[in-house]
């Protein structure tokens, strides 16, 4: 795994937390799977600019703070 997807997804992980959210709830704010977001969090998958702008949204944080 790339160390870029498990910063990424410890970040959407720890906004997710912060809202209380669970997987689903945040699946369902940002139109994804939860599974989707499973890998996604867990740094198995490759997250594209698209769906990483609904998550940053669904989140309502920026950008930059996912990806830094």
């Amino acid at each position: 795994m790339a160390e870029i997807n498990k910063k990424v997804g410890f970040n959407i992980r720890k906004y997710r937390e912060k809202k209380g959210w669970s997987q689903e709830q945040l699946a369902f704010e940002a139109d994804l799977h939860r599974a989707y977001i499973g890998h996604i969090e867990r740094g198995e998958k490759n997250i594209g600019l698209i769906n990483l702008e609904k998550i940053a949204k669904a989140l309502n944080v920026a950008l930059k703070n996912l990806i830094g």
